[in-house]
């Protein structure tokens, strides 16, 4: 058990069950140093007052472990929480009942492994990418691939979509990020070449105080969204960096402590970016001289944040996921894992659901805390 503050050396302790009550709740006692809070069948909340520390451990509410055979590498949940998708190094990519895991389509069309998925806003439709260096559009009613998209020349390591989803942006291995238009097909630029992987990306509105630049030539009709939005990019070269999408101008270029796996805003001035070593930066992007602080639970990668409520989740490369919030006094720690990687994060209302390299998928219920 380890309660850890943000850039402080980790606590160790041990919890032992003395017994259970009549209603099936653990009676639960801490070794020394450590205070045991309230403890339910599904979390136990642990304190350590000298060091003004706390965490609440959640298990999962349920587990689904029939969708893939092997690893599963990343996981979306539709906009109206009724559908999963997830990708595995069995080779497949599914689509599946978010209550109960209950298999609806398989999406069959990459060559090699699928790396990244996710639901379009409409809920209806997917996007994947492989490393076939192809990214696809498939519909989830029927599951036929209605669009592939040809460009990169290395494996797409991730996606966005840019609000409704007329246009779509990948990054790749090639070093690019490009920008897609969705009715005709076709790639309408590349946003950035970086001379090195880009591991992930995220688009979001900018700051209005935020000078994006000018676009060198008018865009294309056929860029819907583009305008007033930055692209983040996280690169394996140590730097995250923030590019207008409609002017392809950077506007920033942040150096960290290793390799950045991921990225995703908070708001439209606030990001956080996760490293290879275990480090999650809060940047402002009016001022990314100096991160607003830097958040370190292990020495694992950091394989991906997800904005949630007032705060975020994050999940590693050996099985720590845990879930801050501004409001809350403690850090809720999403257990089972072990130390198997948590590849991704997915987030419907008060549900959290993870993908793991022990091919679950665990599904976390925050209305239990």
């Amino acid at each position: 058990m380890a309660a850890v503050p943000a850039g402080k050396p980790t606590l160790y302790g041990s919890l032992t069950r003395r017994g259970l009550s009549a209603e099936g709740v653990p009676d639960i006692a801490a070794s020394e140093g450590f205070v045991v809070g309230e403890v339910t069948k599904k979390s136990i909340l642990i304190s350590c007052p000298h060091e003004n520390v706390s965490t609440k451990f959640l298990a999962p509410y349920t587990t689904f472990c029939r969708i893939h055979q092997k690893s599963i590498t990343c996981l979306d949940i539709s906009s109206g929480g009724g559908l999963g998708v997830s990708t595995s190094t069995d080779g497949t990519m599914k689509i599946w009942q978010a209550a109960n895991g209950e298999l609806r389509r398989l999406l069959e069309g990459h060559v090699y492994d699928v790396n990244c998925c996710r639901f379009f806003p409409s809920g209806l439709v997917v996007l994947s990418g492989g490393m076939d260096a192809q990214l696809k559009i498939w519909s989830a009613e029927d599951a036929s691939c209605v669009v592939t998209f040809k460009g990169h020349k290395g494996g797409i390591l991730d996606t966005a979509i840019v609000d409704r989803g007329r246009n779509v942006l990948s990054c790749s291995r090639d070093g690019t990020a490009r920008l897609w238009d969705c009715g005709k097909a076709a790639c309408l630029g590349v946003v950035a070449d970086c001379g090195c992987p880009v591991n992930g990306i995220a688009v979001g509105a900018a700051d209005n105080s935020l000078n994006l630049g000018t676009p060198e030539k008018a865009p294309s009709e056929r860029e819907i969204g583009t305008e007033g939005k930055i692209l983040l990019l996280a690169r394996e070269d140590k730097k995250l960096q923030g590019v207008g999408l409609q002017s392809r101008q950077p506007v920033f270029l942040f150096v960290g402590s290793d390799a950045f796996n991921c990225c995703t805003f908070l708001s439209s001035t606030y990001f956080l970016a996760g490293t290879q070593d275990g480090n999650i930066y809060q940047l402002d992007m009016r001022n990314t001289n100096a991160p607003i602080q830097v958040i370190h639970r292990s020495g694992a990668p950091v394989l991906s944040l997800l904005p949630y409520q007032d705060g975020f989740a994050a999940s590693q490369g050996d099985g720590t996921c845990f879930i801050v919030q501004q409001d809350l006094d403690y850090v809720i720690d999403l257990t089972e894992a072990d130390c198997d990687p948590v590849y991704k994060v997915a987030s419907w209302e008060k549900q959290i659901y993870t993908c793991c390299r022990d091919g679950m998928v665990r599904r976390y219920q925050l209305s239990d805390l």
